[in-house]
């Protein structure tokens, strides 16, 4: 009896000891937030990237994750000395270009878009991306013959993969392959991981456009992030409304960005595969919000290819549950999907108004 009492005791003090040091490693893992962050911004991509680290003695997470940034825009890029993309271009119809695991698996998740999509997003609209170069200097609109001559080499089928020797192939000379409807979407997933390598728990990643909240905002504990959303007929930073958001991205995408103007007609940057021409339709903007920022800058792209009303069909039809879109029209109303109806709110002073789907045709 009294071996039994005293490993009884024994079970106890060792229960006792395990009890602690888990309530001790739980209090250890409850990050310090500060209410003023670490911020930093650098202009790198064509915008401005700005990170905010609120984890208390985290500054140092700062460094990786704009290191992270510049590996990537260098790999990715287009017209640019060591892009491993335009290496891929000036071979195109010549040979195959092993290229590194970033850039192999960043291509194979965008033919997989392309193919999804029915080529709404296509890997290979470079050749009159290129043509019309909306956002540069010697910005233009090309001759019809030119754009006609482009559309032929438009095609994501002839982009070939070797996974064993980690190359890409394009068939035919004249492809380009242009990333930049889904690579600042990519970078802001891979930014993400590395801070929370670096044992970020609170923190925003705004890469111009796309917008990834971590955590929960300082102001509470469970207290979600307030993010606003883009007013497309105003300067960049003016909000038509705004949504509570956590662990989400939310990736917008508009005619204000970037445009050309030719005898008083705008043409904006997000362009059509199958005319070569930028999509004519009833969006002045969308944001979608979703778990994965290069798959909202994927969906962007589709939905300017559908319009308001396929595309609010196609985001509740054809996404995982949990992405939800945010509409805007060039008449000023405001569409949203059903699982964030309640949630968006308009700005008091906005001069939008929310529509009714059922006017949708």
């Amino acid at each position: 009896m009294k071996k039994k009492k005293t490993l009884s005791m024994l079970f106890a003090v060792v229960a006792m000891f395990l009890l602690a040091a888990c309530g001790q490693d739980k209090k250890e893992e409850v990050a310090k937030i500060n209410s003023e962050p670490y911020a930093e911004e650098q202009f790198l991509l064509g915008t401005y990237v700005r990170i905010r680290v609120y984890d208390d003695g985290k500054k140092e997470a700062l460094a990786p994750a704009f290191k992270r940034v510049k590996e990537l825009g260098d790999k990715i890029t287009i017209n640019q000395k060591g892009s491993e993309i335009d290496e891929i271009n000036a071979q195109a119809g010549i040979k195959p270009v092993k290229v590194s695991k970033d850039i192999y698996d960043l291509l194979k998740q965008a033919y997989t878009y392309s193919e999804e999509s029915n080529a709404g997003f296509n890997m290979t609209i470079g050749a009159i991306t290129q043509l019309w170069r909306i956002g540069f200097d010697d910005a233009r609109k090309p001759e019809q013959s030119e754009i006609d001559e482009g559309l032929k080499h438009i095609d994501y089928h002839k982009v070939k993969f070797d996974d064993k020797n980690q190359t890409v192939f394009l068939e035919e000379k004249g492809m380009i392959i242009d990333l930049g409807a889904i690579a600042k979407g990519y970078i802001t997933d891979e930014v993400v991981k590395v801070l929370k390598e670096q044992g970020v728990t609170t923190a925003i990643i705004d890469l111009g456009g796309n917008v990834y909240v971590l955590g929960h905002s300082p102001r509470g504990k469970e207290e979600p992030w307030t993010v606003g959303i883009q007013d497309p007929n105003s300067p960049r930073g003016s909000v038509l409304g705004s949504i509570k958001e956590t662990n989400k991205t939310l990736v917008t995408s508009g005619i204000y960005e970037r445009y050309l103007e030719v005898d008083g007609k705008k043409y904006h940057h997000i362009f059509d595969s199958k005319t070569g021409y930028p999509y004519d339709n009833d969006v002045a903007s969308v944001t979608v919000i979703t778990d994965k920022s290069i798959d909202g800058d994927g969906l962007t792209t589709v939905i300017f290819d559908k319009g308001v009303k396929a595309g609010l069909d196609y985001i509740e039809k054809h996404t995982d549950k949990g992405t939800n879109a945010i509409f805007v029209t060039k008449e000023d109303k405001v569409y949203v999907t059903d699982g964030i109806k309640g949630e968006f709110k308009l700005d008091d002073d906005s001069d939008y108004t929310m529509g009714d789907r059922s006017e949708l045709k």
